[in-house]
């Protein structure tokens, strides 16, 4: 199933099962669309270009909350995967906590960028990973 933006259940079920105050990598797999998708509507930015802009105020909301990216990279050849799942983009983004992660996401500047976002992907998976013996 696609997914492209995040559930406010599956939010808060990452919060209550996650440990509070530590850090937390989030696991980011992208698939961006052809051509960005704005209301309904095609846009002349192709999804890469349209992420390029949610980019430029997300990774200021990401450092505001004292975050940073680990790794980022092109996705090139599932090893293992079914078929369907085709990745263009990975990104590591590590958060001094969840609690860092979801005030980012409230924040009003996040919201502002946002929506290029959702414009850009076709699909994608957010994972939240916490480094092993924490």
């Amino acid at each position: 199933m696609k997914t492209t933006s995040p559930d406010a259940q599956q939010l808060q079920n990452a919060i209550a099962n996650l440990p509070s105050g530590q850090p937390v990598v989030m696991l980011n797999l992208l698939r961006f669309r052809d051509k960005a998708i704005y209301d309904g509507e095609p846009s002349e930015l192709s999804g890469r270009e349209a992420y390029g802009e949610y980019s430029k105020g997300a990774l200021a909301c990401v450092a505001a909350v004292g975050g940073n990216v680990v790794w980022a990279g092109g996705a090139k050849a599932a090893l293992i995967a079914p078929p369907e799942e085709e990745w263009h983009q990975v990104l590591l983004v590590r958060y001094p906590s969840i609690e860092a992660f979801m005030e980012m996401i409230g924040s009003p500047e996040y919201r502002a960028v946002v929506g290029h976002r959702t414009a850009a992907l076709d699909d994608s998976r957010l994972i939240a990973t916490i480094e092993e013996g924490r």
